[in-house]
């Protein structure tokens, strides 16, 4: 079934959550079913398939940036699949399972992003130092959802950042952040390290590995899809402008709905992404066809990162 069988027609008027209608569906399956994979020039891939298949058939020493949001240590399911909690100990060997897999696939120069949750944080710090540098822990606030009545909020999710060597790529440039200056110091009578405009003032900030100026997607973002845990488009901008550069190529083993691929996309870098349910294939399908028309990020713009609710 597509994923319109949710009845999309429900939703409020002012609902921007993409869907596939019943043709666009047919469409992008039927490319899928020829080729196993859909190609976007040079080498750019969506594959329709399980990681621990696929991996194996893909380049050694490829890949610029491997970025992996696998399923947390949570009962959840993903469209036709699940995933079941189970014991740290199986977690643990389960992200060693592909992700020595997909170790071989890195350049000496490449970078790794591992997102998680509080439950599977530390098995993804141990599985990971088995097999690359670990350099940094980033926290991001993830305001969406319901409070908890007899515990604390989850309000944020981590994702730990290796590299394959000392020798990797950070644009420092490229990410810093956009902020309004609270307490506005001169210097001679002049504005020291902030710029002042019409507008307001503010400074060019170092990205810091607390990120809270990442939303959610949501029913009136045009990003948002049905996939229940969706990364915004925002948050993979900062990890690909940071660690990668035009034209390198940026692997994503659980694509879910196509957001890295997408934002590669609209970023000017080459992907391979691969996920294993049909319906979210599908989406990201749609998403980067209509990626190719609008190269928009939210709360990216003009080549800058905006602290949430300060641009004029």
């Amino acid at each position: 079934m597509p994923i319109d069988s949710k009845n999309p027609t429900s939703r409020a008027p002012r609902n921007r959550t993409l869907t596939l209608t019943a043709s666009e569906a047919d469409r992008f399956r039927g490319k899928l079913h020829r080729q196993g994979a859909v190609g976007f020039g040079n080498n750019s891939r969506m594959i329709l398939g399980d990681a621990m298949t696929q991996l194996p058939s893909l380049g050694v020493a490829s890949f610029d940036l491997l970025f992996c949001d696998p399923p947390y240590n949570l009962t959840k399911r993903f469209g036709e699949t699940a995933f079941k909690s189970t014991t740290s100990e199986a977690y643990e060997a389960w992200l060693e399972s592909w992700l020595q897999l997909c170790a071989p696939l890195l350049k000496p120069t490449a970078s790794i992003y591992i997102c998680g949750d509080w439950r599977s944080s530390s098995a993804i710090q141990r599985v990971g130092s088995k097999y690359f540098k670990l350099q940094n822990r980033i926290t991001w606030e993830r305001e969406k959802g319901r409070g908890a009545k007899a515990n604390w909020k989850n309000a944020s999710e981590d994702i730990w950042f290796f590299t394959v060597s000392n020798e990797f790529t950070f644009n420092l440039d490229a990410v810093k952040q956009r902020r309004r200056v609270i307490a506005p110091y001169r210097e001679n009578g002049k504005p020291k390290d902030w710029s002042e405009s019409s507008d307001g003032n503010f400074r060019d900030t170092h990205p810091s590995n607390i990120w809270t100026d990442i939303t959610v997607p949501f029913w009136s973002m045009p990003e948002n899809t049905d996939h229940p845990t969706q990364k915004p488009e925002k948050l993979l901008a900062k990890i690909i402008l940071a660690s990668t550069n035009p034209g390198d190529l940026i692997l994503d083993p659980f694509a879910g709905s196509g957001t890295t691929a997408v934002v590669a996309k609209k970023l000017e870098r080459d992907f391979v992404a691969i996920e294993s349910d049909e319906e979210y294939c599908l989406l990201a399908l749609k998403r980067l066809e209509l990626a190719e028309k609008d190269k928009t990020i939210q709360g990216f713009e003009d080549g800058v990162f905006w602290e949430r609710n300060s641009r004029p």
